[in-house]
């Protein structure tokens, strides 16, 4: 009998069976097939806006995926570096097949991990409580807890043009009966809907007609553990190009021919990541659209169209491909298509990922609604980190929004649901200065090492790291400069205001120009890179920083507020009743969550208060 059964070999696949096995839970992982563990389906790419950040939570709580990233990254650009802090991450253009290589060997090598190739036909429970998994060969492996990590394969069907085929993505077999299995438990299913763009022959494509997209020259990485990375010299090289009138003609005119528009889609499509068709659609009065020409592996000769995401016929994708700047006489290695699927009801999941339905059933992945590689890894991470909390009998560990993107993720999904694929946005984060590239370690290290995914060689760098963030501030507070220091005559040789009183350098480096490179030579210490731009900017956004926490606290303490599951919401005097009927549905675990419940509104979560406050005077 097995501590901890996962299904699936996705991205939440993979960390939810290494953080099991790592904390010596017997653990099966069951997929459909060894050679496409942590496939990328569809980009080959990890990171980007709100993306990256998560990649580095990940890490920073002892997860895989940031290793694998830059161990197999094609090249490497930070992004937004233009803008502030708080939006600036990491995207790495990966080696698909290395990366998933990579993956399978890590699974291999882990010890407590058992990876069996089978289908899982249904999941087996007895009073409302999970027992088990059916295998497609008829028999039952039993387990204390399962975790159900599908991604886009329960039920689903490739979609291109009128025709539908039940087929996972590329070409992969299809779970038919699990979703079923579900629905008979209790769980609500609904189906969404995703897409791919075609893959190219590079050798077909003009590049010349293209703009050159190069990577960042820097030390960046996901992980920080990461010491090596490929040459800026030896990495390869992305492009851009836009659709022209052409593209945009062939398109109109072949509509109704798109599984998007001829009735044959059911399932609601991602509106942060659209087909072209639908592009064209909804933005009407855009000229041209930007297409990325992205490689996928230094072992293929092939080029991903990335924004070219198309469900439209094959004769008909030709036409639309061969419109575009540099592609006149592409040569089509794989075709676009659309893929529908089934995903259960968020809303039906806790705050730690377990199931209100059935006990001891944790989901994770696009199987909740969302998309995305790294949202998936990072649902993976905390399923497999709650499973062995609650073997242990220990309290969930659920974030908070103001703590990481993962917090604001899965916060999202269980208060408000979802009815498309949800992407993770940096517009969705309120506290998003708090939630940065730089400083997810300190928001999260201290949690992966409790939880027994962070060694404590590891931990100890770390806090060496905090030490000396700490010790550089201290000493920039205490360093005080006068008009008739040496310092005077480097502001004036930069043409910037020279000092007319003291004034310390903490001051000092708030100023927009001085960098505390600038000051380097006054430090009493050498900085690393890491350290020198974490004070840099914990020094020059102190005040919104400040702010931010001060926001961030009062939140906390309505997310201290707990409510008792049992309460009995339609039996409150003076709530709504949209208010009465969506906390009955949602039942949120505290104030803060139901204050963010779409249909509560202010004078609902007063009188829930009130209600509470009652209650507990009651009760003593």
């Amino acid at each position: 009998m097995a501590d901890v059964i996962v299904i699936g070999g996705g991205h939440a696949g993979v960390e939810a069976a290494l953080a099991c096995a790592r904390n010596h839970k017997k653990t099966i992982l069951y997929t459909l097939d060894m050679d496409m563990i942590a496939s990328m389906p569809c980009n080959p790419s990890i990171g980007g806006p709100a993306k990256g950040i998560v990649v580095r939570e990940i890490d920073a709580l002892g997860g895989e995926m940031g290793k694998a990233a830059d161990a197999t990254a094609l090249q490497f650009k930070m992004l937004n570096t233009t803008k502030g802090p708080g939006v600036q991450c990491l995207r790495v253009q990966s080696d698909k097949l290395a990366y998933k290589r990579y993956m399978k060997e890590v699974l291999l090598a882990q010890a407590d991990l058992e990876v069996r190739e089978m289908m899982i036909e249904a999941l087996v429970s007895a009073d409302h409580k999970v027992k088990g998994v059916l295998q497609a060969d008829g028999q039952m492996e039993e387990a204390e807890i399962v975790i159900l990590t599908t991604g886009t394969f329960m039920s689903a069907s490739v979609l291109v043009g009128h025709s539908a085929t039940a087929s996972g993505p590329d070409g992969q077999a299809t779970t038919s009966k699990l979703s079923q299995s579900l629905r008979d438990l209790g769980l609500t299913t609904f189906r969404l809907k995703t897409g791919t763009p075609a893959r190219i022959k590079s050798d077909s494509i003009d590049f010349t007609k293209a703009e050159l997209q190069s990577g960042s020259k820097e030390f960046v990485s996901f992980s920080y553990e990461t010491k090596h990375i490929r040459p800026f010299e030896t990495q390869l090289p992305c492009y851009l190009i836009y659709t022209t009138p052409q593209t945009h003609e062939i398109i109109q005119s072949h509509l109704q021919d798109s599984a998007m528009y001829s009735g044959l889609v059911q399932g609601v499509g991602p509106r942060y990541c659209p087909s072209i068709e639908d592009k064209l659609v909804r933005f009407a009065d855009k000229e041209r659209h930007q297409i990325f020409l992205e490689p996928e592996s230094e072992e293929l000769d092939t080029t991903y169209i990335q924004g070219f995401s198309t469900s439209m016929p094959y004769e008909v994708q030709e036409q639309m491909l061969k419109s575009l700047p540099g592609l006149e006489h592409c040569i089509i290695d794989k075709y676009a298509y659309a893929i529908e699927y089934d995903a259960i009801d968020p809303l039906q999941m806790k705050p730690s990922l377990e199931s209100k339905v059935v006990e001891n059933l944790f989901t994770a992945g696009q199987i909740n609604g969302t998309s995305g590689y790294e949202e998936a890894a990072g649902q993976g991470l905390l399923a497999g980190i709650n499973a062995v909390r609650k073997l242990e009998g220990k309290e969930a560990l659920v974030l908070r929004r103001d703590e990481a993107y993962l917090g604001v993720l899965i916060d999202d999904l269980v208060t408000k649901g979802t009815k498309e694929p949800y992407r993770l946005l940096t517009s969705r984060a309120e506290y998003r200065l708090l939630l940065r590239h730089d400083n997810a370690d300190e928001r999260l290290c201290r949690y992966g090492y409790e939880n027994g995914l962070i060694s404590e060689q590891r931990y100890r760098l770390f806090l060496e790291k905090q030490a000396a963030i700490s010790a550089c501030k201290e000493q920039l507070s205490q360093l005080r400069f006068t008009p008739k220091s040496e310092i005077n005559r480097f502001l004036k040789e930069r043409g910037l205001e020279a000092l007319k009183e003291g004034i310390s350098a903490l001051e000092l480096l708030k100023r927009p120009m001085i960098a505390l490179a600038d000051l380097a030579p006054y430090l009493a210490f050498t900085l690393a890179d890491e350290v020198r731009k974490r004070v840099e900017i914990e020094v020059k956004y102190e005040g919104y920083i400040a702010k931010a926490k001060r926001d961030a606290r009062h939140l906390r303490q309505m997310e201290e507020r707990r409510i008792p599951n049992d309460i009995d919401y339609l039996a409150i005097d003076h709530l709504s009743l949209e208010a009465k009927q969506k906390l009955h549905e949602i039942r949120p675990h505290t104030i803060g969550q139901a204050s963010r419940i779409s249909g509560v509104n202010p004078a609902d979560i007063a009188v829930l208060a009130v209600y509470l406050e009652s209650k507990k005077e009651s009760d003593q």
